[in-house]
């Protein structure tokens, strides 16, 4: 028995999430007395296998092939490493490339599935732990199989950085090209030129208090002095002042960074729940009353037409 981690990657790059990964994966594996198996399939995949070469893992599989990402090659490698180390857990990030196949690689091994995990434990059995209703609701679920597929969710658990001593090795699996009925040619941005506001160190973030479109001028010049990444809550992108790529929330991308400054936001349930991990929050609205302050580790309360101009000529002194 094993644990698996299914790494993830893009533009020639392994993803952040594939590092917390690890870092779960290892906890479970510690937990439960057993190997840590990673896999990577892609190009270049000796590059890769080098940098999830981490404390921890105690064998990186690779698969070259020369494709950003295909749901059906992915399937099939990982069908058939099963077969060949018997995962007691599969754990994969929880995006839109794990999803994508998820599913189907647990209906194929016959394993139940649990999505979206903020937490993992061994307690007779395996337990884990899912947000629901807009992160209101915390719901433990108890695992009765002894293999399972589960999905974590990005930004919930520190990322694996410390070297390992792993052994590398090529996973020698048969790919049945007829079953593979799509093709990727590129990995595309939704907006080309922006900033994918999951990576960004430093994010603003603006809400309905804005008022109107042309008002976004003031959020983008702080972002400027601050060196920062604009985003949005949802009322934001449904009045189209920006693109659905800047939203933060449930129905949005989670984020976690350094610094996270709330301008016009409310703090409704939907939107805390994609930042309220970040290291930082900082929130400016004129109502004392507003969610926002209560998961805020600074707060003003004033008229952001009012503070945020203050704020951009301190930092343009």
């Amino acid at each position: 028995m094993s644990v698996l981690a299914v790494a993830e990657h893009r533009n020639g790059e392994i993803r952040d999430v594939s590092f917390e990964l690890i870092t779960a994966g290892r906890e479970l594996a510690e937990d439960r007395g057993e190997p840590l198996h990673v896999v990577v399939i892609g190009n270049p995949v000796d590059h890769f296998a080098s940098e999830l070469n981490l404390d921890g893992v105690d064998t990186v599989h690779t698969f070259d092939r020369n494709e950003e990402f295909n749901h059906n090659v992915y399937l099939q490698v990982i069908v058939q490493l099963v077969d060949a180390i018997d995962p007691s857990t599969i754990l994969l990030p929880h995006t839109s490339n794990s999803l994508d196949f998820a599913p189907a690689l647990a209906v194929r091994l016959n394993r139940p599935i649990v999505t979206d995990v903020v937490s993992i434990k061994t307690e007779d059995g395996l337990i884990v732990t899912r947000e629901m209703y807009g992160s209101k609701v915390e719901t433990t679920i108890g695992i009765r199989s002894d293999r399972s597929v589960i999905t974590i969710r990005p930004s919930e658990w520190d990322p694996t950085i410390a070297p390992g001593k792993a052994a590398v090795e090529a996973v020698n699996v048969s790919i049945d090209e007829d079953a593979i009925r799509s093709t990727v040619t590129g990995f595309g941005e939704v907006a080309a030129g922006d900033v994918d506001i999951t990576e960004a160190d430093v994010l603003v973030s603006v809400g309905r208090g804005i008022d109107s479109e042309e008002n976004l001028s003031l959020v983008f010049d702080l972002a400027d002095a601050l060196d920062a990444t604009v985003a949005a809550s949802r009322p934001i992108i449904d009045n189209d002042w920006l693109p659905a790529n800047h939203q933060v929330g449930q129905s949005g991308k989670v984020v976690s960074p350094q610094v996270y400054i709330a301008i016009g936001i409310s703090g409704a349930v939907q939107h805390v729940a994609g930042m309220k991990d970040s290291d930082t929050i900082v929130a400016i609205n004129s109502d004392p009353n507003a969610p926002i302050f209560d998961i805020a580790d600074y707060g003003i309360v004033d008229d952001l037409f009012d503070v945020v101009p203050e704020v951009i000529e301190q930092f343009d002194l």
